[in-house]
């Protein structure tokens, strides 16, 4: 819980603007939900390099999706899709055959509605995280105002 707290104050005292960190946090939990999993990370470096917004806002933002959160996730993903497609059959897995190409032809009829799913929850986390994390981020700046760093004093060399 301390990593976290310090990690959350790293996102909060920083010298940007609120609206550029908040906007930074709402695109990292668009790439949680992003159905692109093993590119989340290559996702935040680029966003980071293109675009030139703080890899931690975008990190924590990314990090929706972890260990905990990606099963309900994953079944978010697939459900939204679905519903939207109109489809009501769940996935179901045969586990007498696990061969590539079995696994590849049981898995590639619910690609489409997981693709889709995942592409309405990336938006739907970018636009409801904005305003809640400029709005965390305003309350906080509020309470603990940022102070600018002092400069050191100089070292003497023979000290």
């Amino acid at each position: 819980m301390a990593s976290f707290r310090s990690l959350l104050k790293q996102i909060l005292h920083l010298q940007e603007s609120p609206q550029r960190t908040a906007l930074a946090f709402a695109i990292g939990a668009g790439i949680a939900f992003c159905p692109f999993y093993g590119f989340h990370l290559v996702l935040v470096a680029f966003c980071t390099w293109a675009f030139g917004l703080n890899f931690i806002a975008l990190l924590a933002g990314a990090l929706i999706n972890n260990p905990w959160t990606i099963v309900p996730i994953l079944g978010a993903t697939y459900w939204t899709g679905a519903v939207v497609l109109g489809q009501s059959d769940s996935p179901a897995f045969d586990w007498h055959d696990l061969s590539f190409e079995a696994i590849y032809e049981q898995v590639i009829p619910y690609a489409i509605p997981f693709a889709l799913g995942g592409l309405i929850l990336t938006i739907i986390a970018a636009v409801f995280s904005y305003p809640a994390a400029l709005y965390f981020i305003c309350k906080y700046r509020r309470v603990q105002p940022i102070h600018p760093s002092k400069p050191l004093p100089p070292s003497d060399p023979l000290g």
